[in-house]
């Protein structure tokens, strides 16, 4: 499931855009079901030709849609451990308020029929937000900021996990949730929280 590739001039990023950002729109108002190629480029403002030129399918556009908000959006990592932790936290929830969390439970349940779907949101938007996290938490163990034998893994388990815990229960995301959760996830790991 990748993007093909066009012939003659090169494709127009203002129409690259335009699509991803009606696409998200429509996912959160309407759902992935609802949601209609035909209608993303009307809102888009384009024609059907010039969004099939880019995505094949719905499930592509939709993969598209999340690499560009979950991992084109993200933050850069700083140095900071807790602010990188906490940045990448709520990058998660504003791309999923973006975009209708149910758009995952979605996707998990086409996956017998649509197995590429999944696979293609993991591996090119879940995995690599997970390893922005990674990257944070490997870069401090080098300073000496966290355990050496800390559990990086559990830790991204733990911090990402968080965010679905919450939202499947329908508690409300208050301020300070996403310093909460970093603080927990940090204690685990062997550093001190900042106050």
């Amino acid at each position: 499931m990748t993007n093909p590739r066009g012939r003659g001039r090169p494709r127009s990023t203002e129409n690259d855009d335009a699509l991803l950002e009606a696409a998200a729109a429509i996912l959160r108002e309407a759902g992935y079901a609802r949601m209609s190629m035909e209608g993303v480029a009307a809102a888009a403002g384009v024609s059907k030709p010039t969004l099939y030129l880019r995505y094949a399918s719905k499930a592509e556009l939709v993969v598209a849609v999340l690499v560009h908000l979950r991992v084109g959006g993200a933050p850069a990592l700083r140095g900071d451990l807790r602010a990188d932790v906490v940045a990448q936290l709520r990058h998660l929830r504003q791309v999923y308020e973006r975009t209708g969390m149910s758009l995952i439970g979605t996707c998990l349940a086409e996956e017998p029929r649509l197995p590429d779907l999944i696979h293609e949101l993991r591996t090119r938007s879940l995995v690599p937000g997970r390893q922005l996290l990674r990257s944070a938490f490997v870069a401090a163990r080098e300073r000496g900021e966290i355990d050496a034998d800390g559990d990086i893994e559990t830790a991204i388990e733990t911090a990402i996990g968080a965010y679905y815990a919450r939202y499947l229960a329908g508690d409300a995301f208050d301020a300070g949730w996403e310093e909460r959760v970093a603080d927990v996830t940090l204690r685990g790991l062997g550093a001190t929280p900042a106050p």
